[in-house]
């Protein structure tokens, strides 16, 4: 057993975006023998050995994670044994409930989800939404409608929201829901987060305006929401996070025991683990010293997906941090392969290393590569990979290990001065960021805090965004379109050469070897 909850200390939380996929491998096992123990590897007896919220008989327990109604049956009367692993997780685990504001963007949810539309389909699925959230989670997403969607056509035509007002008016209206339905911390149900988005600077304050009562005990002494959920550019742009972070410090909105919790919805970035650690321990010096930040994101999942495996993590000095992932070994001449995995890819030249997680640590190579030449699958069909469901299962649970690793080992080499990543010094003059950050927030005075952010203008511009940025500025030039004089001198077009990994990466997703939507985000 490799206790990661022992391990977190006071770091950042990261949260496994649980996928339906892998759930199901748990949560069916209790009920019926959905994989046969034949299949199981030498050493795998329970599959709540592969459960890190079983902090008795996982094998590696953690106790956080995050799970999508989008992904999710969101109807709590029925039992669902692949929901199993959610729904029954262990006393003192933590969960954080997303609440499918995706899927309204991508028509998933179809219906017109316009602020008072009467739309029955949207009005079903936002009641069920709530009573999935008040059921499950610590911490639940109240239901935002992504900006995005207005500069998508298809997003648009999808959830009739075509304009930036309609989506806050719909925010708006789904918060009031919730709000006036919620079960009530008292009772039992789940604390809820109050989303902001904005593609830009100027729509992330209007947002924020328009929004931020929503926590406010004052406005709402029984029903406010709890805590904060970080979505479009306010989870990605370093000069907007810190701006509204004071903003809430001096709103009265950052209160300990009343807004303790805050959410970065889909961050991936490696160098992100210690940034937003080091936010995180400013805020609880000099603002709630019950604060926390989480991130989340499916990449263990959705890599996996695609066949990548994790095979090691790299911290390089005043460089790039990452994990390292490509195409794992996919041949059915291995299905008679009795060599430990992680020997076998090394001594093949599958991957140049390969650090063992304690799922991998009890694989042979033919626990992975199951299928022989004419062996048929469950359809009764010959297939091209040599892998069964239940290996992408495996390999899932050890990319989950590799990236919870990957963060907390950011998180000590960083506090112990091993390394640092680049975006953590300024270029020109060397300044270190944790440094920046705990003047920031010292700073006697709003305003004064306020300069210091505007005076670093230029070094956030540095720092590479959370999500899908890879080689790219957080901002951009819808960021920008309010700033012209800024757009014009900061926005980078360049295209960054790519490491190995990120090329044999970005060429394996457009392969993809199973079903994606099942691991969408």
């Amino acid at each position: 057993m490799d206790n990661l909850t022992q391990k977190q200390l006071d770091y950042a939380v990261f949260l496994p975006a649980i996928s339906g996929f892998y759930a199901t491998f748990v949560g069916k096992q209790r009920t019926e023998p959905y994989v046969d123990p034949a299949r199981f590897p030498q050493g795998l007896t329970d599959m709540e050995q592969m459960n890190w919220l079983n902090s008795q008989q996982g094998l590696f327990p953690y106790k956080w994670s995050l799970h999508s109604g989008g992904h999710a049956n969101l109807d709590l009367t029925k039992f669902v044994s692949s929901e199993e692993m959610v729904r029954t997780r262990e006393a003192g685990s933590v969960m954080v409930g997303d609440s499918g504001g995706f899927q309204i963007a991508k028509g998933l949810w179809e219906g017109d989800w316009k602020a008072n539309s009467g739309c029955p389909d949207a009005h079903a699925k936002r009641e069920a939404v709530l009573k999935w959230l008040d059921g499950i989670a610590d911490y639940g997403m109240g239901l935002d409608i992504p900006t995005w969607v207005v500069r998508d056509k298809k997003a648009r035509e999808a959830c009739q929201i075509r304009t930036h007002q309609e989506a806050v008016d719909a925010t708006r209206f789904n918060n009031e829901y919730f709000m006036a339905n919620r079960k009530g911390k008292k009772n039992g149900g789940a604390k809820f987060l109050n989303v902001l988005q904005g593609a830009n600077h100027k729509e992330a304050e209007d947002w924020y305006q328009t929004m931020k009562h929503y926590c406010d005990p004052a406005v709402y002494p029984d029903r406010h929401f709890d805590g904060w959920g970080m979505g479009g550019q306010n989870m990605c742009d370093v000069h907007l996070i810190l701006n509204r972070l004071i903003a809430l410090k001096y709103d009265g909105l950052l209160q300990e025991g009343v807004h303790d919790w805050m959410h970065f919805l889909g961050t991936s970035k490696l160098e992100w683990a210690v940034l937003l650690t080091v936010i995180q321990r400013a805020v609880r010096k000099y603002a709630n010293p019950a604060f926390t930040i989480s991130f989340d994101c499916a990449s263990p999942f959705l890599a996996t997906a695609n066949g990548q495996v994790y095979y090691e993590n790299t911290f390089p000095l005043n460089g790039k941090w990452s994990y390292q992932m490509a195409a794992s070994a996919d041949d059915k001449k291995y299905a008679a392969d009795t060599r430990k995995y992680s020997d076998a890819v090394v001594q093949d030249g599958v991957f140049p290393s390969f650090t063992d997680s304690p799922i991998s640590d009890m694989c042979l190579m033919r626990d992975i590569c199951i299928y022989r030449p004419g062996d048929v699958n469950k359809n009764g069909k010959e297939g091209r990979t040599s892998w069964d469901s239940f290996s992408y299962a495996l390999l899932m649970g050890h990319n989950v290990w590799m990236h919870i690793t990957a963060v907390q080992e950011a998180n000590r080499k960083f506090d112990s001065g091993e390394s640092y990543p680049s975006m953590m010094r300024r270029n020109s003059t060397g300044e270190r960021f944790e440094d920046i950050i705990e003047a920031i927030f010292a700073a006697p005075t709003r305003a004064e805090s306020e300069a210091i952010i505007e005076k670093y203008d230029s070094y956030w511009m540095e720092i590479i965004g959370g999500r899908g940025y890879i080689g790219k500025k957080a901002r951009n030039a819808t960021t920008m379109v309010n700033d012209k004089t800024k757009f014009d001198i900061q926005v980078d077009f360049s295209k960054p050469k790519l490491t190995k990994a990120e090329a044999a990466a970005k060429k394996a997703a457009k392969t993809p070897k199973i079903n994606m939507s099942v691991f969408e985000e």
